[in-house]
């Protein structure tokens, strides 16, 4: 049935016999080339003696470890267990501000709450280079508290704790809950937040698992932060890391590669340790739109 589908979105459910079985290889050869071919040359080359990056080959050939073993040596672990660090406080503390956010807006009734919906959206309307200079003063020194988290993986973390997509993502999804399964649930005396916990949460599993990737590979995927609050290299994140070994003359090709699948993998993992929660948030927000 997939195979159907597709052959209809590309035009080839009309067409039969052998010309059309061997334009169907081509075409979806070419596909598998396109947008498999570039990941399927790291993987190889980051596991192959590569000298010059026009050489890289989707041939595997005199496979060899030597280029995860001189990444290691230029602490490229260090770097991504920075990154886990941050992704893993930075993900956690955007999930429960996301939900709270959106459980606000999307369930309860409170002046100027369409205005602080739109003050949030407004926020992905400004790229990161505007808000550079800002940031770095704020981390500077962190109003009411005043203290300064330039240098650590705190001040990497803090940041990317409220991202407007997620909170724009869940509220849309809590929206759709019908009322009645709240008003039930009052009716047996629950509170707001035995609703929220027992009632509301566990119905947007879906939409967890979407924020769940998109803020992964957001948080991953920071160059920027990283750049305004790392002051040495024990406090690089892996993207930020890349630059360095790219920078440096010594280190070679193929551990430039290993460094970048390392970089790669994490996304990769993730995506598909959501894909199902993704798929039906994605498919639950097409139905109910």
């Amino acid at each position: 049935m997939s195979r159907a589908r597709h052959d209809t979105a590309l035009g080839f459910s009309e067409m039969t016999g052998t010309a059309a079985r061997a334009l169907r290889f081509v075409v979806y050869t070419a596909l598998v080339l396109v947008f498999a071919g570039p990941l399927l040359a790291l993987l190889v080359s980051a596991f192959s003696p590569v000298h010059d990056p026009t050489s890289l080959t989707l041939l595997p050939h005199r496979l060899t470890l030597d280029n995860f073993r001189a990444a290691i040596r230029r602490d490229v672990l260090t770097y991504l267990l920075n990154s886990f660090i941050v992704v893993g406080g930075g993900l956690l503390l955007q999930v429960l501000v996301s939900v709270s956010a959106a459980y606000a807006l999307a369930r309860k009734q409170f002046p100027g709450a369409r205005l602080v919906f739109l003050l949030i959206l407004s926020t992905m309307m400004l790229p990161e280079e505007i808000l550079a200079i800002p940031l770095s003063l704020v981390l500077a020194d962190v109003p009411v508290v005043h203290v300064n988290l330039v240098g650590s993986l705190v001040g990497m973390i803090v940041p990317v704790g409220a991202w407007a997509f997620s909170i724009l993502v869940m509220a849309e999804f809590m929206r759709e809950i019908p009322l009645e399964l709240e008003e039930a649930a009052r009716l047996d005396g629950a509170g707001d937040l035995r609703i929220f916990w027992s009632v509301v949460l566990p119905l947007c599993r879906p939409a967890l698992g979407v924020i769940g990737i998109f803020g992964f590979t957001m948080i991953w995927d920071q160059y920027m932060l990283p750049l305004l609050v790392a002051q040495d290299a024990a406090q690089f994140t892996l993207p930020l890391a890349l630059r360095s070994l790219r920078s440096d003359e010594q280190v070679g090709v193929g551990v430039l590669l290993a460094a970048s699948l390392l970089a790669l993998l994490p996304s990769v993992l993730a995506f598909l340790a959501f894909q199902r929660q993704f798929m039906r948030g994605l498919t639950s927000g097409a139905v109910k739109g």
